[in-house]
C-alpha cells in the first residue's frame, strides 16, 4: 500500500492561506488609502456615479480658480477706481482753495499738486493684475496710456495736450484779443453799436443782450455770421442804467459783460461815459465794449478754450473735411451756413441743386430730401447749409458742432465714433465741397493752422503730429463685455474696463488741464485767468448730472463680486453634498476595515498553524512505539 505526502491532499490549504493573504492586502491597502478601490472597477455597481461625482467636483474646482483669479482682478480694479476718486477730490479741493500765487513757471501750488495726482492717475489706468492689463479692454497685453509725460509734453514731432492748449488759446482769442468779434457803427450811423462774430467756430459766440437804457433799441443776434446792434437814439441813457452782453464760450460756459452809463469822468471800469450826445455816448460805449471783450478774452476766455482743447484732446472725434467752393450768386462767393442747398443761379445757393428724393447718408443713416414739411430725417430742398449740418450733428451725436468758414465744411463724428457720408447727388455733393464717400476714424482734434490767430476750425491729429493718449483696445461696444469669465454652468461675470470710458476720461482731461496751463505772472489778467480755470476745474471735478462717474463704475464692479460670491457659495454647498455622496461610495469605514484586518489575522495565523502541523506529520508518530 502507498502512502501519499501532505503536499498533493492538503493543497486546498495553501490556496485558502493564499486567499485570506489576498483579502489581508486589500483591507491594508483600503485603510492606507481611505478608498474601497484604487481603479473605477473596483468600486462595484456605483462606479458610473462616482465618476459623475467627481466630474462635478472636478468642475467646481475649475469655477473656484476662476473666482479668484477675478476677484483678485476686480479687488486690483477697485483699489485703482477708489483711488482715481481719492484724486479727484484732492484735485477739487486744491482748485477750491488754492491761493493764487504763480511760482517761477507760471503755476500755482494747487496746479503742483495736480500734476502730481496727473501722474498718480495715469499709473492707476495702467494697473495690472498679473500680466493683464485691466483698463485696455481687451488689449490686455498693452497698457491702457502712453505716459503722463509724453500725455502732457508730447514726443518728437506728437504734439502733446501743451501744444494743443497754446494752439486753441491763439485761435480762442483771435487777433486782438477780440475772440473773433467787432465793435463798430454800421455805415452812415452814429448812434449803433454793432457786435459780430467773424464766421469763425472759434472765440466768443454771441448770446442775449438785456438793457435798461432809455431809449435804447436793442436788436439780438441774428443772421450769418450772427450779429447784434443797440441803438441809442436820440436820447442819452440815464446814470447807473445798464447794458447786459450774454456770451457762449467755448466749453460750454457763459459769461456776460456788464456796462454801467455813467457821468464820473474817468468812468470806473464796467462803465461808459454820458456823453453830449447818443453819437458821443455810442463812442465811449464802443470804447467801454472794446475794452471788456478783450478783457474776457484775457481772462474767462482762455480757461474754457483750455477746457474745449483737453476735450477735443482726451476726447476723439472723426473730421471730414470738404474742400472750399462757392455758391452761385451773381457774384460768386464761399459758401456759408445761410447758402441754401437749392435755388436758382444768382442766387445764394449751391453751385447745384438738391431735389425731392435725393439723399445724403450719414453712417448708414440716410438724410431724404422734400419738397416740404421736412419731419425726421428729412430736409426740405429750401433749407439753408447750417439747417443740413445741424442734422447730421444730430445723427452723429458729436458734442463738436459741425462748421462751415471761408466756404469749407468741416463734419465732426460723435464721441469715439467713425464718420462716414455720401450722397446720390454727385453734383449737389461735389458742389458742398466732398466726392465720393469721404470717412474718417476718431482722433485728437486740433487747430486748423498755423496762422492759428486767424484758424476757422478744427481738424483730426495724425499718428505723426499728435499723441493719442490712449493706446488700448477702442471699440464702441460695452467696456464691461471686453472681459468675460464663466462662474458657473449657465452664469458668466463681465469685469473688463477701458481708460477712455466717460468717467475716467473726464477726471483725467480736467485733471490735465489744470497741470498743464501755464500763466505769465507779468499779465495784469493773471489772477482773473487762474480764478477762472480753478472756477472751472472745480466745478467740472463735482459729480455731473446725467453723465457716468467713477462710483457708477464701481457699482458695476461690486455686482460682478456680489454674483461671484452667490455661485461660490452655492458651489461650495453642492461640492460639499457631491464630495459626501462620493466618499460613501469610494470611501470605507476605518473601524470595520481595521476589524476585518484583526479577524483576518486570526484566521490566516491559525491557517498557518494548522498547516504547519499537518507538514509536520509523519507516519512513524501513527506507529505503535
Amino acid at each position: 500500500m502507498s502512502i501519499d505526502g501532505v503536499n498533493g491532499r492538503t493543497s486546498y490549504i495553501g490556496s485558502s492561506i493564499i486567499g485570506l493573504r489576498r483579502q489581508l492586502d486589500e483591507l491594508t491597502q483600503q485603510l492606507a488609502s481611505g478608498r474601497v478601490s484604487t481603479t473605477y472597477a473596483g468600486e462595484g455597481a456605483n462606479r458610473g456615479f462616482a465618476l459623475s461625482l467627481r466630474a462635478q467636483v472636478s468642475g467646481i474646482d475649475a469655477f473656484a480658480d476662476t473666482a479668484k483669479n477675478v476677484n483678485t482682478r476686480l479687488s486690483v480694479v477697485n483699489l485703482a477706481l477708489q483711488s482715481m476718486i481719492d484724486i479727484g477730490k484732492s484735485v477739487k479741493s486744491a482748485a477750491s482753495t488754492s491761493t493764487i500765487v504763480l511760482n517761477d513757471s507760471g503755476q500755482t501750488s494747487g496746479q503742483i499738486t495736480a500734476q502730481a495726482a496727473f501722474s498718480n492717475a495715469v499709473s492707476l489706468l495702467n494697473s495690472q493684475s498679473g500680466d493683464r492689463y485691466l483698463f485696455s479692454g481687451r488689449t490686455t497685453d498693452a497698457a491702457a496710456t502712453v505716459p503722463a509725460d509724453v500725455m502732457l509734453n508730447g514726443i518728437g514731432t506728437q504734439a502733446g495736450l501743451k501744444q494743443l492748449i497754446n494752439e486753441r488759446r491763439q485761435a480762442d482769442q483771435g487777433v486782438g484779443n477780440m475772440g473773433h468779434l467787432t465793435v463798430s457803427s454800421p455805415p452812415l450811423t452814429t448812434t449803433v453799436t454793432s457786435l459780430a462774430e467773424d464766421g469763425s467756430s472759434f472765440g466768443l459766440k454771441l448770446g442775449a443782450i438785456t438793457s435798461s437804457l432809455t431809449g435804447a433799441t436793442v436788436t439780438q443776434p441774428g443772421g450769418t455770421p450772427p450779429a447784434a446792434t443797440i441803438d441809442l437814439g436820440a436820447v442819452n441813457p440815464n446814470d447807473g442804467e445798464k447794458v447786459t452782453f450774454n456770451f457762449n464760450l467755448p466749453d460750454g460756459t457763459s459769461e456776460a459783460i456788464t456796462l454801467t452809463a455813467t457821468t464820473t469822468n474817468p468812468p470806473p471800469a464796467g462803465s461808459f461815459l454820458i456823453g453830449a450826445d447818443t453819437a458821443a455816448t455810442t463812442v465811449n460805449l464802443q470804447a467801454a465794449l472794446t475794452s471788456s471783450v478783450q478783457t474776457l478774452s484775457d481772462t474767462s476766455l482762455v480757461a474754457a478754450s483750455a477746457i474745449a482743447a483737453s476735450n477735443n484732446f482726451f476726447n476723439p472725434s472723426a473730421t471730414v473735411i470738404g474742400s472750399a467752393v462757392n455758391n452761385q450768386n451773381t457774384v460768386p462767393g464761399p459758401i456759408t451756413g445761410a447758402t441754401l442747398l437749392s435755388g436758382l443761379a444768382g442766387t445764394d445757393s449751391l453751385a447745384a441743386s438738391f431735389a425731392a428724393g435725393d439723399t445724403i447718408t450719414v453712417n448708414g443713416t440716410p438724410i431724404t430730401f422734400v419738397a416740404s414739411g421736412a419731419t425726421g430725417n428729412q430736409l426740405n430742398v429750401t433749407d439753408s447749409v447750417q439747417t443740413l449740418l445741424a442734422k447730421i450733428d444730430s445723427i452723429t451725436g458729436t458734442t463738436t458742432p459741425s462748421t462751415v468758414t471761408g466756404g469749407v465744411i468741416a463734419l465732426h463724428g460723435g464721441d469715439g465714433d467713425a464718420l462716414s457720408i455720401s450722397s446720390s447727388n454727385a453734383a449737389a455733393f461735389t458742389a458742398l465741397g466732398f466726392s465720393g464717400t469721404p470717412s474718417a476714424n476718431p482722433a485728437p482734434l486740433r487747430v486748423n493752422g498755423p496762422p492759428f490767430a486767424t484758424a476757422t476750425n478744427l481738424i483730426g491729429g495724425t499718428s505723426t503730429n499728435t499723441v493719442s493718449w490712449y493706446t488700448g483696445e477702442i471699440g464702441t461696444d460695452p467696456a464691461r463685455g471686453t472681459a468675460i469669465a464663466r462662474i458657473d454652468q449657465s452664469a458668466t461675470v463681465q469685469y473688463g474696463a477701458r481708460a477712455n470710458e466717460q468717467a475716467l476720461r473726464y477726471q483725467l482731461q480736467n485733471i490735465a488741464v489744470y497741470a498743464a496751463v501755464t500763466t505769465n505772472a507779468n499779465n495784469p489778467n493773471s489772477k482773473a485767468q487762474v480764478n477762472a480755470l480753478q472756477q472751472r476745474i472745480s466745478a467740472n471735478l463735482a459729480p455731473q448730472t446725467g453723465q457716468q462717474s467713477i462710483q457708477d463704475m464701481q457699482a458695476e464692479f461690486a455686482g460682478a463680486q456680489n454674483a461671484i460670491k452667490m455661485s461660490t457659495d452655492r458651489q461650495t454647498q453642492l461640492k460639499g453634498m457631491a464630495q459626501t455622496m462620493l466618499d460613501q461610495i469610494e470611501g470605507i469605514n476605518q473601524d470595520e476595515v481595521a476589524t476585518k484586518i484583526l479577524a483576518l489575522q486570526t484566521s490566516l495565523q491559525a491557517s498557518y498553524q494548522t498547516t504547519s502541523m499537518l507538514y509536520q506529520t509523519t507516519l512513524t508518530k501513527f506507529l505503535p512505539i
